[in-house]
């Protein structure tokens, strides 16, 4: 410690003097203390950083991590070793403190690489500790034992007190930190490197020596499912989704099977029931089977839909969470380094050729030292030197008299002769030199060459050495280390369609409140805490506003719903009167981008302007109006209908078509309309496994209302539903396309009763109820299911007896006529079959009803200029309307 940063002495201590008391003079014993905290919060931080949080790039570990491994390999005799023993060694490189140790050591043991674990480690799925350290044991691994260490490679320091010799790295051949992964928070900086899959981590290294390009993901080992989109090479900004695997056990039960990196089964299921107690969700049960594999089931209360609760449980729970990367690791022992996961993985694979060659030229060294002797030996003994040992009383003497001796043979050696050389001649025994075979001794020789050969082979061709070094590490260590997460893109789930309506909305339209707690006052709808309302006055004014308890908007409200920003398809049609007693207009709008609590005002601003009629309409209809208007002067024509199907759907802004100049007395409704939409186009996104409209992944056609979708699972399970872009699949899903009522559906299973192989051809008689066509025996399966309308098929026989029946095709249409969705069918053969094909199908025309496509009703004068309506809606398309 330097004279400036010693604790100030008791002695040179000074108490406060007053300003009424005379001073005394100190000056030469006071210590300034100005800088010493900054000096002191800097090696402070510096020492968490390089000492105890951050791993180092070399080998991947932390020095608590290193030392561990050190006294594991020091202790190590091929048994199990107390972990309390472990700890109790460690502490003699470091006194970290006997917790830390442990929690450490415990930390790379569940990682299931370095350490072979005896006894109750904890469990990283339930969160579950592991027993007290005097109770647990544990060894090296194999692979530890072969990657980690390689004592003539590794450099040393002295332990803190100076008593040992510690590894300052460990000459680790392998990518341990990606392997492994690792966290920690130190002083002002903190690291995140995610876990990487044990073979995709070799392949990549090999790829490296290959100069081949490479892509790193990470995988984790509590599995689940990962977007890893944005992981940005695990550096500062990426972003890795992580999901538990969900699926739908029944109807009313669901089953977790996989959990998210970074949480486990109890801080799970904490919070999904804190989302049930905030009423985001809504559970009746929630059982946790969780052993050696996870299960927890949750039990749903009937009449909740399981596709809509696995989005919630995305939204609201743990069940969904988000990663953040940070690649910093120490570099050269003295600075932090802000990196990505490639240019770790390059470092680590250069540094293990680095290590790999300088084992090889050390090995060489051996040989060749090994070889030298023995070419010694040799000659010494072939020459009988030892004989004249007599003649020489001194050592000096007698080393001068080999050197001579040994002088025609130098040609022959690989190196000049030292003292050492032969100090060690001199003290050969007699029986061995009695002893010496020159054949054996050739031999001998004639082996180190070969071993020097092959070294210096490997040493030329170091980088396919290298590649051969990891392959045998991936044959040898790589089985069973298959990945684990499935890496998909996910579809971004909007919390506000998958809450749950956990409370409902009122109204109050003459005096102009809305609210949950409104109670005595008009029901609207059921409504979540996050949902936007959107409400319309009688005044033309709209606006989009937060669910709340209680809340004025304005007096006399006409329409008032729960609002959903991306719904372009709930269409308003309206009739307004510009001013006090301006022409009346008709429009038709939808609103989409809106600001919140902002107010619009969707006539022309005018003073006194009065909504007349008013009708949303949530698929776009356009209904039928009669206009009756007031007896004003001479006007003749006091009533006429108005179609809306004939307006132009436009902006909010848009001012509209006129209706009349003159005042209206009252509107009714005449006739209710049908949907003016195009039917709504829908795709399957086979990578997230969900529908959409936004053109991604296989067009399954265009949907009116009233359509349905079918879905076939290879579990024989079969039903139609209406397609809704919250729908999941599941992975056995083998038909999904748009269902056509009167075509029949084709199949070949195999009956687990009969053994017998059946051809049935059904129509969907339920489409509201999920229904199994094929037998429910244990080994009923289904072959070969088909939508055509003329399937065809092609059977393999199998050879009976060295005989090989021909294939068979069959026709299904003409095989057999269309029955309930519940027959057995007929059967197929009652030869044994190998295998059966579907092929394409016969050729068929379809026959399509003509459908009267709608258009606008133009009116017949020809319109000038003034009559074009020009109006920009909010996607900033222009649209033309006559007025």
């Amino acid at each position: 410690m330097s004279e400036e940063n010693q604790p100030i002495n008791s002695e040179e201590q000074h108490d406060f003097i007053p300003e009424n008391q005379e001073a005394i003079d100190h000056s030469d014993s006071i210590t300034k203390v100005t800088g010493m905290y900054k000096d002191w919060f800097l090696d402070y931080a510096s020492y968490v950083i390089l000492e105890r949080a951050v791993p180092a790039i070399e080998d991947g570990f932390k020095p608590v991590q290193r030392r561990i491994m050190h006294s594991m390999k020091e202790l190590d005799d091929g048994r199990y070793n107390k972990v309390a023993n472990v700890i109790g060694h460690t502490m003699q490189y470091h006194p970290h403190g006997d917790a830390s140790i442990g929690d450490a050591m415990v930390n790379i043991g569940q990682k299931d690489l370095l350490i072979d674990c005896q006894g109750n480690w904890g469990n990283i799925l339930t969160g579950d500790g592991a027993a007290a350290p005097r109770y647990i044991e544990a060894r090296l691994s194999k692979f530890a034992l072969e990657v980690l260490f390689s004592p003539k490679v590794t450099e040393w320091q002295l332990s803190y007190d100076g008593r040992k010799n510690e590894p300052i790295h460990l000459p680790v051949k392998f990518p341990m930190l990606l392997a492994q992964g690792g966290e920690g928070i130190a002083v002002g900086l903190s690291t995140k490197i995610l876990p990487h899959n044990f073979n995709e981590l070799i392949d990549a290294s090999i790829k490296i020596l290959k100069g081949k390009p490479f892509t790193l993901y990470p995988d984790f080992p509590t599995a689940g499912i990962a977007d890893v989109s944005n992981y940005n090479e695990g550096m500062r900004g990426g972003r890795v989704r992580v999901r538990a695997k969900i699926s739908q056990l029944d109807k009313q039960t669901l089953v977790i099977t996989q959990i998210p990196f970074s949480t486990d089964t109890s801080k799970l299921i904490d919070s999904i029931l804190k989302a049930n107690e905030k009423g985001k969700i809504k559970v009746k049960k929630i059982e946790d089977n969780t052993a050696a594999e996870v299960e927890i089931l949750i039990h749903l209360y009937p009449g909740v839909s399981p596709d809509k609760m696995i989005d919630a449980l995305y939204a609201f729970t743990d069940c969904e969470l988000s990663v953040a990367p940070l690649g910093c690791v120490i570099e050269n022992c003295n600075r932090p380094l802000f990196i990505g996961v490639n240019d770790m993985l390059k470092l680590s694979t250069n540094r293990t050729v680095g290590i790999l060659k300088r084992e090889l030229e050390i090995q060489l060294e051996e040989l060749e030292t090994k070889w030298h002797f023995a070419n010694l030996e040799k000659i010494f003994i072939r020459e009988e030197m030892y004989i004249d040992f007599k003649l020489y009383a001194d050592k000096e003497a007698l080393f001068e008299y080999m050197y001579k001796s040994f002088e025609p043979f130098k040609k022959v050696l690989l190196r000049d002769i030292v003292d050492e050389d032969l100090q060690k001649l001199t003290q050969i025994p007699m029986i061995r030199i009695t002893r010496f075979d020159s054949d054996k001794a050739d031999e001998g020789i004639a082996k180190l060459e070969a071993e020097m050969e092959e070294v210096k082979h490997h040493l030329a061709n170091i980088i396919d050495f290298a590649i051969d070094y990891f392959t045998r590490l991936k044959e040898k260590y790589g089985k069973g280390r298959e990945r684990l997460t499935e890496l998909r893109n996910f579809d971004t789930i909007e919390a506000t369609k998958v809450v749950l309506r956990n409370t409902k909305l009122y109204v109050n339209r003459e005096e102009g409140f809305i609210g949950t707690s409104l109670k005595k006052d008009e029901y609207v709808a059921d409504c979540s805490d996050i949902d936007d309302v959107i409400v319309f006055l009688r005044d033309g004014k709209m606006l989009v506003t937060k669910v709340d308890d209680k809340k004025f908007i304005g007096k006399d409200i006409i329409h008032i719903a729960v609002f959903d920003k991306n719904d372009k398809r709930t269409i308003y049609n309206m009739i307004y009167r510009d001013g006090k007693s301006g022409p009346s207009y008709i429009k038709r709008f939808n609103v989409s981008g809106v600001t919140r609590d902002k107010e619009y005002d969707l006539t022309q601003e005018k003073p006194g302007s009065q909504v007349l009629y008013f009708s949303a309409n949530p698929n776009g209809e356009a209904e039928v109006i009669t206009i009756l208007l007031r007896q004003v002067g001479s006007v003749k024509k006091l009533k006429w209908d108005m179609d809306f199907a004939e307006i132009m759907i436009k902006g909010r802004a848009s001012k509209g078509n006129t209706v009349t100049k003159y005042p209206i007395k009252k509107i009714e409704l005449k006739e209710k309309g049908i949907s003016t939409l195009r039917p709504r186009k829908i795709w399957f996104d086979d990578t997230v496994q969900r529908l959409n409209v936004d053109g991604r992944g296989e067009l399954l056609g265009e949907f009116k209302p009233n359509d349905r979708l079918l879905i076939i699972n290879q579990s024989g399970k079969l039903k139609t539903i209406i397609p809704e872009l919250t729908t999941h699949f599941e992975e056995d899903m083998i038909v999904l396309e748009k269902w056509n009522s009167n075509k029949p559906i084709s199949a070949i299973y195999y009956d687990g009763e009969k053994e017998r192989y059946f051809i049935k051809r059904f129509l969907v008689e339920n489409e509201n109820k999920e229904e199994i066509f094929i037998t429910e025996h244990e080994k009923s399966q289904l072959e070969i299911v088909s939508t055509d309308w003329k399937p065809m098929a092609e059977v393999i026989f199998a050879k009976v007896k060295g005989v090989q029946k021909e294939n068979q095709l069959v026709n299904l249409e003409e095989f057999i006529a269309v029955k309930g969705i519940k027959a057995l069918g007929n059967q197929l053969t009652t030869d044994k079959v190998k295998q059966i094909n579907l092929l394409d199908p016969l050729p068929f025309e379809e026959l399509i009803e003509e459908e009267e496509v709608s258009t606008e009703n133009l009116d017949s004068e020809t319109p000038s200029f003034e009559d074009i309506d020009i109006q920009l809606d909010d996607d900033g398309q222009i649209t033309l309307s006559l007025e």
